[in-house]
């Protein structure tokens, strides 16, 4: 069976249940592992066919500890899938940017970074989930879309 990983850092709360609410749709076809950036499962992250990152938006980037996640990362991601959400407290907030930075970061840890993009109508998710605040209606549909097309993808990629 296919395995994903869904790794996030969140102060609020925001970006876990954006977190959960992905691991939750990719969970009806893959094994996944969630974890927060404190408590990261090196095993589960060698194992994972694919990894979706999360953090809050900050000035538009990443925050610092996922930053700090993404360097430090005690295994290798070479050839994994990955994929990226992140909230913000406003729209226009800078959480496609955060997305990108995040995508960055993935690319250069060789990475092959997914997001399902406008694939399966809407909602979109061109660069990943992105919710305002806490993941309701709409942004919801775009963690569990985001979820289950990393799966999907790690499916047909690895399975």
């Amino acid at each position: 069976m296919v395995k994903v990983a869904v790794v996030y850092h969140s102060e609020t709360g925001n970006t876990r249940s954006m977190a959960e609410l992905i691991a939750g749709a990719a969970g009806e076809t893959a094994e996944v592992s969630i974890m927060s950036v404190d408590e990261l499962d090196e095993k589960a992250l060698e194992e994972a066919h694919a990894v979706a990152f999360g953090t809050p938006t900050y000035l538009g980037q990443m925050s610092w500890q996922m930053k700090k996640c993404l360097d430090t990362l005690p295994v290798s991601m070479a050839g994994k899938l990955g994929a990226a959400f992140a909230s913000a407290g406003y729209f226009g907030g800078g959480s496609e940017t955060a997305e990108v930075t995040v995508a960055k970061a993935l690319m250069c840890r060789g990475m092959m970074v997914y997001s399902g993009g406008v694939g399966g109508g809407h909602p979109v998710t061109h660069f990943g989930a992105v919710s305002i605040n806490k993941p309701e209606d709409s942004d919801a549909e775009r963690c569990a879309k985001l979820g289950r097309a990393v799966a999907t993808k790690a499916g047909e990629l690895f399975g």
